[in-house]
């Protein structure tokens, strides 16, 4: 038995069309469907709430436009022996 964990939404036709490819051909299967409806998510709250400046976002975004980070040569690494 396999199990298959999944998120999906209800169209406002009232049914829920599922398509999970199995690999499966030519097989009978039996299929059991459990379902809990979700509640709605609390809307996102705005950076303001979360404790940021207001337009610190808007003021920082492209800061470092002209200057690009450079990831210099890190070397060689050491070959470690696996962990038992």
């Amino acid at each position: 038995m396999q199990s298959i964990k999944l998120r999906s939404h209800i169209g406002s036709d009232g049914i829920l069309h599922l398509e999970i490819p199995l690999g499966i051909t030519d097989k009978e299967i039996e299929v059991t469907v459990i379902y809990q409806q979700l509640e709605p998510s609390a809307p996102a709250k705005t950076p303001e709430e979360l404790g940021w400046p207001a337009g610190f976002f808007e003021q920082t975004a492209g800061s470092l436009a002209d200057d690009p980070i450079q990831r210099y040569p890190q070397g060689e690494y050491d070959t470690r022996e696996p962990l038992e």
